[in-house]
């Protein structure tokens, strides 16, 4: 357990996974936090990292700062998504270690597990058949991600664990209507056209205000340059938003709505993560007390040469194989996304047409993981998703007030 006074870095404070991780961290006594902007620190420069970790030397780091997106990001921005967040994990898991971090906390993703991995998805499932490809970067960075904990733990004698949260929704969360995840860039849009057939300009605008669309080439053909806000023409703003589906009382969403998701309320996702962070250590999750050639004397103060393994720790073949040692993080429960829009039609009061477009992909046909590991380590979730709902649209009402 560490210490109250611990100085905990958060990467990625602001975001949806960082923020509600922090909140929680504070609700708990640990004041000792340290944030970054990515104005401040860009995770991606070594440089920048190594001499950000020699200044502060924290005791514990939380690595929640990725490069996400939805499923259209993914399959456009590729190499965008395996090497800046490849970058960030290798960047962030070596200061930690040279600068001999106690505890470091991994965030990945259900999406490291195969498309047509046995459902529910344990942990175990990992790497048995192909991914699914719209995705396959940035699922393969986390996957890199996982591993280095693993391997470091293995080798080093580190205690760094790897959290695989399901599909994350709640406040500070992304609602860009190309970059976000499905249910806020859903709720989004059908709030639009809601307010398109209202003939609700003044909260339009206060919308596209709060946050305007930066467009892609296809739309800057249509539309010409600059970003679409609220001082835009109405032309102008219908043009963009129908580009993203958004019309008068009508929305298009991707694929058929048959696929099954899994959905965690963020800040359950953040009360499990300090759970993990505080209470559980990589060898209550292995059942091996010593795990390392380091708990045996062996020394890590060598430099990494391929010619000398003098210094450089060491795992321990005759323990056999140890690996999948991540946590999947989730509610064991699913629906389709079919009916989590009707949930978020009615949630909003849209009175109009939901249609699918069934050229588009659907992706993955079923998430369910599977939340054993998590259950035997101590936590469960509280929130269900008719509630989360609820929450994230009066949040994200509340957002364009401010």
């Amino acid at each position: 357990m560490l210490e109250k006074t611990a100085k905990i870095y958060v990467a990625g404070h602001n975001g949806l996974v960082g923020s509600a991780i922090c909140e929680n961290l504070l609700q708990r006594g640990y004041t000792n936090l340290v944030k970054r902007s990515h104005q401040e620190l860009d995770l991606t420069d070594q440089y920048a990292v190594e001499k950000f970790f020699d200044e502060e030397r924290p005791d514990a780091v939380v690595l929640a700062a990725a490069f996400v997106g939805g499923i259209m990001a993914n399959s456009i921005y590729r190499a965008d998504f395996i090497m800046q967040n490849m970058k960030m994990q290798c960047n962030v898991i070596s200061s930690a270690y040279s600068h001999k971090v106690q505890k470091l906390l991994f965030l990945g993703s259900t999406c490291i597990y195969p498309k047509n991995a046995p459902q529910p998805m344990k942990e175990n499932c990992l790497l048995t058949s192909p991914l699914e490809y719209t995705n396959e970067e940035y699922a393969i960075a986390k996957i890199a991600g996982l591993k280095m904990c693993e391997s470091y733990n293995l080798q080093y004698g580190t205690n760094y664990i790897a959290v695989m949260p399901t599909n994350l929704y709640g406040p500070n969360d992304n609602f860009h209507l190309e970059n976000s995840h499905v249910m806020p860039a859903m709720m989004r849009k059908i709030y639009l056209a809601r307010l398109i057939h209202d003939n609700d300009w003044d909260a339009i605008r206060t919308d596209m205000n709060k946050r305007p669309i930066n467009p892609t080439d296809n739309l800057r053909a249509q539309i010409g340059e600059g970003n679409v806000d609220g001082e835009d023409s109405k032309e102008r703003i219908l043009q963009a938003l129908a580009f993203y589906g958004i019309e008068d009382n009508r929305v298009t969403l991707w694929g058929d709505g048959s696929p099954l998701r899994e959905f965690l309320w963020s800040e359950d996702m953040a009360d499990a993560s300090a759970h993990v962070l505080l209470n559980v250590d990589f060898k209550d999750i292995i059942g091996v007390e010593k795990y390392s050639s380091v708990f045996y004397g062996t020394r890590t103060d060598g430099a990494v040469n391929r010619d000398n393994s003098e210094g450089r720790g060491g795992a321990i073949p005759d323990l056999g194989e140890i690996r999948n040692c991540h946590i999947n993080i989730g509610t064991g429960k699913e629906i389709t996304i079919r009916s989590l829009a009707d949930l978020i039609v009615h949630t909003v009061g849209f009175q109009g047409e939901i249609v699918w477009d069934e050229t588009k992909p659907n992706g993955t046909p079923r998430k369910l993981i599977d939340v054993d590991k998590l259950h035997s380590l101590g936590w469960t979730h509280r929130v269900e998703i008719e509630e989360g709902v609820s929450r994230l649209y009066r949040w994200y009402k509340e957002s364009l007030e401010h």
